[in-house]
């Protein structure tokens, strides 16, 4: 099983990134799919979650209006747009993968940090 994330880097206040995490090793459609981010000192936090289908999401209110998280099933592949940044957002943002009773994947994380 494999998560591979990327788009991570620097970028500027109000600048935008695109993360993208690459599926393997499992059955990626039968999982819902949430992206956590960890900034340094703090826990582990949910950002967002697109359930198997794409057809419901979930945000933090932290982030509402300004990310949104899309999947597409015949890539294995998951999404998170991030729009406006705030250096609030800076953290390692890790893909995970989810389904009731079943393992749970992470992958090792993608560095974003926002500053001028």
């Amino acid at each position: 099983v494999q998560l591979v994330e990327s788009g991570g880097g620097l970028v500027q206040p109000g600048g935008s990134l695109r993360l993208s995490c690459a599926a393997s090793g499992f059955t990626f459609s039968r999982y819902n799919m949430n992206w956590y981010r960890q900034a340094p000192g703090k826990a582990r936090e949910l950002v967002a979650r697109i359930t198997t289908t794409g057809g419901s999401t979930y945000y933090a209110d932290s982030v509402k209006g300004r990310f949104t998280g899309s999947r597409d099933n015949t890539k294995n592949t998951v999404h998170l747009q991030m729009n406006d940044l705030k250096p609030e957002d800076t953290a390692v943002y890790y893909c995970n993968a989810w389904r009731w009773n079943e393992s749970e994947y992470w992958g090792q994380g993608t560095q974003v940090t926002v500053s001028s």
